[in-house]
C-alpha cells in the first residue's frame, strides 16, 4: 500500500495518547494491505482515509462516543450501495439516494475479520463503478 513521505510521524501523532487504538489500526492497516496492495492511504485531521481510484474507505476515533459503545474502539466507514444489515454497524446514513456510509466499531483484533475485510473489499468496488458510471 502506498503511503506519503510523513505516513510514520502523521499515524502516531493521531493516534497520540491512544495506543490500544493504534494497534488495532496496525492490523487492520496489515489486513488491508494484503486485501488490495495498490490502493493508498493518508491520514488527515479527523480521519485515515483509504484510496484505490476513489476513497472507499475511511477509520476514525469516535468524535461523540455514544452510550453503550466501547471506550478503546475505531470507527471504520465504507461506502456502499446499500445499508448494511448487521448488528456490527454502529451507524448508517443515506447522504445520497443509493449512496450508504456505514459506520462500524471495531474495539477487538478478532474483529477484523472476513466479514469486515468483505465489506471493505464491497465499498472500493462500489467506489470505483460509481465512478465508472459518471463517465
Amino acid at each position: 500500500m502506498t503511503t506519503p513521505e510523513y505516513y510514520t510521524q502523521d499515524l502516531l501523532a493521531y493516534f497520540e495518547g491512544r495506543p490500544m487504538e493504534l494497534a488495532l489500526y496496525e492490523k487492520l492497516f496489515h489486513r488491508l494491505e494484503v486485501l488490495c496492495p495498490e490502493c493508498r492511504v493518508k491520514v488527515q485531521k479527523t480521519q485515515i482515509s483509504f484510496y484505490c481510484e476513489h476513497l472507499f474507505a475511511a477509520v476514525s476515533l469516535p468524535i461523540r462516543r455514544r452510550r453503550g459503545w466501547p471506550e478503546h474502539c475505531l470507527v471504520v466507514t465504507v461506502g456502499l450501495g446499500y445499508p448494511l444489515d448487521s448488528p456490527r454497524v454502529a451507524e448508517q446514513v443515506e447522504p445520497y439516494p443509493n449512496r450508504w456510509t456505514n459506520h462500524i466499531l471495531v474495539a477487538r483484533e478478532d474483529e477484523i475479520d472476513g466479514e469486515l475485510l468483505a465489506w471493505l473489499e464491497q465499498a472500493r468496488l462500489f467506489a470505483r463503478e460509481k465512478q465508472h458510471r459518471r463517465c
